[in-house]
């Protein structure tokens, strides 16, 4: 099977365990994810801010990439996922068309990995291939934002209790945790701009996580994971509190349920180090 793919830059950089959590699992499923040649960032978040014509040509620019390949995009990222949905919908009205990428024919679908993993064919694959099932794991799936908002963009229609990631959670064995906070913002965006603000939606989202019964979070977004997962110590120190819950890219659970020996180098990146857990709950 062979996948356009648009990386999104986080992948060489912050989110290196994500990138080849993914080639690893992609690899083992016999799935070629085919990089999407000369891409360009995509923009975000911070270009629909500052540029509106910029915003839309960085993106445009993408799909129209992408287009020559007669397949549908998937990116990993959701600020990615989000900028070329809205590139997408946007183009459907022709004075964008017209100014920013009158080739564009609209032919192409543009989703986010988790969707093409969620897809009835791919859950029926990534069951049969489960040997490290993650029983007893008490999983909080987390989804962020732009996965799912605004609907419209989107295309979500249980923008507000999504189910995708949770399905994949329950096929890899896990056990599925309900919460309130599963689509929260978590303040990627304002990090850098008003870290201040960024820093107590983090705080917002680990309260409530604490609260359930919980042992970790799972995502599917590299902005989530860094926040969620490098700000615990400092809110802890702020607090005088203690925060101490791994927070996963659902690749790498993938991995580590299909058995793969590589998992363990990825998890010697995070922050909060999952290999105790893991270890207790004899996964790793």
């Amino acid at each position: 099977m062979k996948v356009s793919f648009f990386p999104g830059c986080s992948l060489e950089g912050t989110a290196r365990e994500y990138g080849e959590s993914i080639d690893a699992i992609s690899r083992f499923l016999g799935i070629k994810f085919e990089e999407l040649p000369d891409w360009s960032c995509c923009g975000a978040s911070s270009a629909h801010c500052l540029n509106e014509f910029l915003s839309l040509s960085l993106p445009a620019r993408n799909l129209l990439l992408a287009e020559k390949f007669h397949q549908d995009l998937v990116t990993p990222c959701a600020a990615c996922f989000s900028r070329l949905k809205a590139a997408e919908k946007a183009l459907q009205q022709e004075s964008n068309k017209a100014k920013v990428a009158p080739l564009f024919r609209g032919e192409i679908r543009v989703l986010h990995l988790l969707d093409f993993f969620s897809r009835k064919e791919m859950l029926q694959m990534v069951e049969a291939q489960i040997k490290n099932p993650l029983s007893g794991l008490k999983i909080l799936p987390y989804y962020g934002c732009l996965l799912v908002r605004p609907p419209q963009i989107t295309e979500v229609s249980n923008w507000e209790n999504p189910q995708t990631l949770d399905n994949l959670i329950s096929v890899m064995g896990g056990e599925i945790i309900s919460w309130s906070y599963k689509t929260e913002c978590c303040g990627g965006s304002l990090l850098l701009t008003n870290p201040d603000i960024a820093r107590q939606l983090i705080k917002r989202i680990l309260n409530m996580a604490r609260q359930t019964e919980a042992e970790c979070i799972v995502t599917a977004c590299p902005l989530c994971q860094a926040n969620l997962d490098t700000r615990q110590e400092e809110i802890s120190n702020e607090e005088n509190g203690s925060y101490n819950i791994p927070v996963f890219y659902f690749t790498e659970l993938l991995g580590l349920a299909f058995g793969l020996k590589e998992a363990k180098k990825w998890f010697r990146r995070h922050l909060i180090d999952p290999r105790p857990l893991l270890k207790e709950k004899s996964l790793l």
